[in-house]
């Protein structure tokens, strides 16, 4: 009895063990959910709940599907927008799969999901960004308002109110592009959650235009701030060339009035010294005659006067004058 039931228990421990060789067993963890096939087609229903189960060893064969949320990054693609822009747009979004039987007819498996996310998005976003202008894409929401540069609205440059109002935002286009996508990729068992803009940047070519034109308003806003400069360097040396004549004036004056008393001074001196007596005013006409004898007569000086001037009175009486007699010289001592 006891040598039967060990056979049994050999048997059934066997049979378990072939039934594991050949694969009848598998397991499904928490991440996975399981598509299960015989001769190439699903049969059964699709198992998501993780643990140990069974399938028919080499008839059956188990495909394996990602349960979690997935990524899909969009290739960089060139667009056009309505305004006729020509921009380059990097998109980025999450999906999972939601009905493993359907993803797995029809996409079989990731690698096809990816080229047909690739296909259905890059096609909307084209439409989305055809459909509106540049501006729609770039700002967030239509009631942000937009930072405004006190300089550039100083200088006269492109500000923040000269922008075009929105009506729309980025965060609508998103939504726009993710709603027109759902329904087409959930004929493939595919749920689209979520579709976002990366990027969005100016085609090198109107780069260029851009940052050409954002230069030209610095450098409008430069020139305000030299000419500015200029103005007030201008202003602050005519006042220094006002203080400095006004200086010079006010030290003329005190010159010319301390001169003037000076002379009257010395005047007045000269009017006491010579005006004591007769000889003293003689002797001042003298002096003061031959200053002018000094300053008149130079270096083959031509002169002509009359006999009657007062200027040749001292030279006509030194003429008339005669000559003095000499002295005799002193006898010897007897």
């Amino acid at each position: 009895m006891n040598s039967k039931a060990a056979s049994i228990l050999v048997g059934i421990v066997a049979l378990f063990a072939l039934l594991g060789i050949s694969g009848a067993f598998y397991t499904v963890s928490e991440t996975e959910q399981v598509i299960i096939t015989q001769f190439g087609k699903p049969v059964g229903e699709p198992i998501t709940h993780a643990g140990l189960h069974f399938k028919t060893p080499f008839i059956q064969v188990v495909h394996r599907l990602d349960k979690r949320m997935l990524e899909w990054d969009g290739p960089v693609a060139e667009m056009p927008t309505k305004d006729k822009l020509y921009i380059v747009v990097d998109t980025f979004g999450r999906w999972r799969i939601s009905d493993p039987a359907q993803f797995f007819i029809r996409l079989n498996d990731n690698r096809r999901a990816q080229s047909r996310l690739d296909d259905i998005l890059g096609s909307e976003t084209r439409n989305t960004v055809a459909r509106h202008e540049l501006v729609e894409m770039i700002r967030t929401i239509k009631d942000r308002k937009p930072a405004v540069d006190d300089t550039l609205v100083a200088g006269g440059g492109t500000t923040g109110a000269a922008l075009p109002p929105i009506q729309f935002g980025r965060v609508t286009l998103e939504k726009e592009i993710t709603d027109a996508a759902r329904g087409k990729l959930a004929e493939f068992g595919i749920e689209l959650l979520d579709v976002r803009f990366k990027r969005i940047n100016y085609n090198p070519a109107v780069s260029a235009k851009i940052y050409s034109r954002m230069m030209s308003e610095r450098q409008q806003i430069a020139e305000r701030f030299r000419s500015e400069g200029q103005g007030e360097a201008a202003k602050i040396l005519g006042s220094k060339e006002r203080d400095l004549k006004e200086i010079d004036s006010k030290a003329y004056r005190e010159v010319q009035t301390i001169e003037g008393k000076a002379d009257a001074e010395a005047t007045a001196i000269y009017a006491k010294a010579y005006n004591q007596s007769p000889e003293s005013r003689e002797l001042y006409q003298f002096q003061r005659t031959l200053d002018t004898y000094k300053t008149s007569f130079q270096t083959n000086t031509t002169l002509v006067l009359s006999t009657q001037s007062s200027l040749l009175r001292y030279l006509k009486s030194s003429a008339a004058a005669p000559a003095a007699t000499p002295a005799p010289a002193p006898k010897p001592a007897q």
